[in-house]
């Protein structure tokens, strides 16, 4: 059975390093929108010049949260070093990533 989703697109835009004390503050803020139950999350990382590997087991839990919910996680426009990170993680093949707009 197919999930319903009554929200298309949620995005939430990160403005800072999702690193630190930062990455508690964005784990609700994602958790919130992911319980939106939108049938896609798009979480904007064109202003977070960095992560760490504490917002990858984040970004990890919301990516089978929406996979739970027939939705799907997206990272948009992460900068040259958060693309590192992620591809250190070896995540950059489990995470979907699209350009900036």
């Amino acid at each position: 059975m197919r999930a319903e989703h009554t929200v298309q697109e949620t995005t939430v835009v990160v403005t800072e390093a999702l690193d630190g004390a930062a990455v508690e503050r964005w784990r609700s803020r994602l958790a919130e929108a992911a319980a939106l139950r939108p049938a896609r999350l798009v979480v904007d990382l064109r202003r977070s010049p960095r992560i760490d590997a504490a917002a990858i087991v984040v970004l990890l839990q919301v990516h089978r949260e929406m996979m739970r919910t027939d939705g799907r996680l997206t990272l948009r426009g992460p900068v040259d070093r958060v693309r590192r990170m992620l591809g250190l993680a070896r995540v950059d093949h489990v995470l979907e990533v699209e350009e900036a707009r």
